[in-house]
Order: structure tokens, then sequence, then C-alpha cells
């Protein structure tokens, strides 16, 4: 009888920040984790997105109770859930992006646990401050890296040639002078090779 152990691996839980710059016309994902322990999955899970305007109160224009639902306001049908199915990503992503909607973006994490005695709640919150850009900055940190790429690319190929050069030369060095004995043989005279095999006797 063979017996198989099957463990189910759980999804890895990583605090992620936000992107912070948006190009006009393109999405935008606002991105907002909230981890929790292995016990604390089965929580109840309460998201509340807001837009907060400079000197203003917030307002609210996405909420995620059990469902996601977009609300009144000038997001509204721009507005997408992207949140994961376990609850612990609850970010959501701004469609067509406008130079309105540069502005400050926060993300409220409300709940309420179920354990054997009590029944704890938490509340987190997150804070974006969008930057909405007509064009594509340019990304100092990912062009170097693409430089270093190619750089290291190029060292790398010329050390793997020096490596089957010197490699090539060695083996060549090797045969010749394993052919050197043999013609040296062949370069004796018959009657000295028959001597070759006759040993000396008083």
């Amino acid at each position: 009888v063979w017996l198989f152990w099957v463990q189910v691996s759980r999804p890895v839980c990583v605090d992620v920040p936000s992107e912070t710059e948006a190009v006009v016309g393109n999405p935008m994902k606002l991105t907002c984790i909230s981890c929790m322990k292995r016990e604390e999955v089965n929580a109840e899970t309460r998201v509340d997105w807001y837009y907060i305007p400079p000197d203003e109160e917030p307002i609210p224009i996405y909420l995620f109770d059990g469902q996601p639902r977009e609300l009144e306001g000038p997001w509204r049908g721009r507005l997408v859930w992207n949140g994961s199915k376990d609850l612990q990503e609850l970010s959501i992503r701004i469609l067509n992006v406008t130079m309105n909607d540069t502005g400050t973006y926060k993300c409220v994490v409300f709940r309420q646990f179920e354990f054997d005695c009590y029944s704890p709640s938490v509340t987190n919150s997150l804070v974006i401050n969008l930057v909405v850009r007509e064009e594509a900055s340019d990304d100092t940190t990912a062009l170097y890296s693409e430089i270093m790429m190619y750089v290291l690319l190029v060292f790398l190929t010329c050390w793997l040639l020096v490596e089957m050069v010197y490699c090539y030369r060695k083996i060549s060095k090797s045969d010749e002078q394993a052919q050197d004995p043999a013609t040296n043989y062949l370069a004796i005279p018959s009657e000295n090779k028959e001597n070759l095999g006759v040993p000396v006797t008083e």
C-alpha cells in the first residue's frame, strides 16, 4: 500500500507599497494589502476607499462589504475591484486615469474576528498620494538595471569565449604530446625496431 502525503500550500502575504505615479489614459492600481495570520483568515472584512481633497472631508468612492460596490461620485464606472480571494489584498484599479485623479486616497480595512471565547476587531488604514502625469517619467533605476544586465551579459560571453579557447589549446597540446612517441617510433629504422624487442644477455 502506497501512502502519499499532500500538503496544501498557503499563499504568502507580502506587504507591497502601492505605485504613486499614473499616466493619463492608462489604468492605475491602488495597492492596499493587510496581511493576516493563518488563524485569522476567516474574519469578516469590510474595506472603505476614500478620496481626500485638500482641506476637505474624505469622500467615499468604493466599498467592499461581502461584495465590491462602487459609490456615487466622479470615479463611478472607472473603479474595479482588484482584491485577492482571501481578502489580504484589498486593492482597486482606476480605469482611464485623468489629471483630476491626482490627490490622496485612503484605504480603511476593518476586520471582525471570531474566536472561541471572544470576537476582537481591528482597523488598519493606508494613505496613497497619487500623482498623474501626461507622459510616463523615465525610471532611472530600471535604466541602470538594464545597462548592468547588458554589461554582465557581455562579460559572461567574453569569459566563456576565453574558457573555450583555453580548453581547445589545452586539448590540442595534449594530443600533440600523445602523438610524439608514436611519431618517434615510426621514425626508427626497421632493424632497430627488431632490436628493441630482443633482451640483452651476457
